[in-house]
């Protein structure tokens, strides 16, 4: 080999050494290095497949079933449509709420997800049915629910607030002493009947009043009692009768007998599972140590 070609190699490989030990080529490579990896991941970035969303069959027939339990008939293809779009573009927005935490301390997400973790409790229990002979056992014990309201036959003597003024009270409570039997005393002119036949307290209410309806109810058949006030005045009563009609047989409510005892089911199975979920949490409450603290905090409320 030519001594000068050796020479030459000699000379450039120490020049490259020499320059390898500068700080100035070090920086280059190392910018050089960084500039390509922020531009592969940003290729990767870029170029990655979108996310995906995934309408199956069995999201379709669930919008499509909303649809119908709101508006009581089948949703056109343009409306299926539409409520399609509606669904990707909630599930885009609920995927990026994620992302950006914006589920985290959010009291109304928090109550929604408490409430579905009841419905679903809820869910579970409506699906079993009763074994037989329960209905029944379970109608005995209730029976007074379903029996028909009790119905009042009853007279009145009136006592006009606009006619005998603040003494109307005290005047009917003077006429209550000398009433002897149901046929007796006199009191002023009623806009409507003074007697009543087999009225049930919603139908008393409606004509005297709530609170007249429910003293009413309270009485002992056979004897005058009163004064009880109505919105037109006081009265004197005679309760005739308070008859309690029997309970219905329970293959008449059947139906409402079953949906009352699922009700009660779920009910039951509710606690039982929120009880079973508290088992695994220790509940510590540290309360203020003033009770000013919390009163202060309530006033500040808007």
């Amino acid at each position: 080999m030519n001594l000068g070609v050796c020479v030459a190699k000699e000379s450039r490989r120490s020049l490259i050494k020499r320059c390898l030990r500068q700080p100035l080529v070090h920086f280059l490579i190392a910018g050089f290095a960084l500039f390509a990896l922020y531009g592969g991941v940003h290729r990767s970035t870029v170029n990655q497949a979108p996310q995906r969303i995934e309408i199956t069959p069995e999201i379709v027939q669930r919008i499509a079933i909303s649809w119908l339990a709101r508006w009581q008939r089948p949703a056109s293809e343009q409306q299926l449509q539409g409520m399609i779009d509606e669904y990707v573009k909630e599930e885009i927005l609920y995927r990026e709420a994620l992302k950006l935490g914006l589920d985290k301390d959010d009291t109304i997400i928090r109550r929604r997800l408490a409430q579905k973790m009841d419905f679903l409790a809820e869910d579970v229990a409506s699906l079993r049915e009763p074994p037989p002979g329960v209905l029944e056992a379970w109608y005995q014990q209730h029976q007074d629910h379903y029996a028909p309201p009790p119905l009042a036959t009853f007279r009145h003597l009136f006592f006009a607030q606009d006619k005998r003024g603040a003494d109307a009270k005290a005047q009917a409570q003077a006429a209550l002493s000398g009433l002897t039997d149901k046929n007796s005393g006199e009191g002023d002119a009623f806009m409507f009947k003074s007697a009543y036949t087999e009225q049930s307290q919603d139908q008393v209410a409606r004509v005297f009043g709530s609170p007249f309806a429910m003293a009413l109810f309270k009485q002992t058949p056979g004897r005058w009692v009163g004064p009880v006030e109505s919105g037109f005045g006081w009265h004197l009563l005679w309760i005739e009768t308070l008859a309690k009609p029997p309970a219905p047989h329970v293959e008449t409510v059947a139906q409402q007998v079953k949906s009352d005892w699922l009700s009660e089911q779920r009910s039951v199975s509710k606690q039982a599972n929120f009880d079973a979920l508290k088992a695994r949490y220790e509940v510590v409450v540290v309360m203020p140590t003033s009770t000013s603290t919390i009163a202060a905090t309530q006033t500040e409320r808007p």
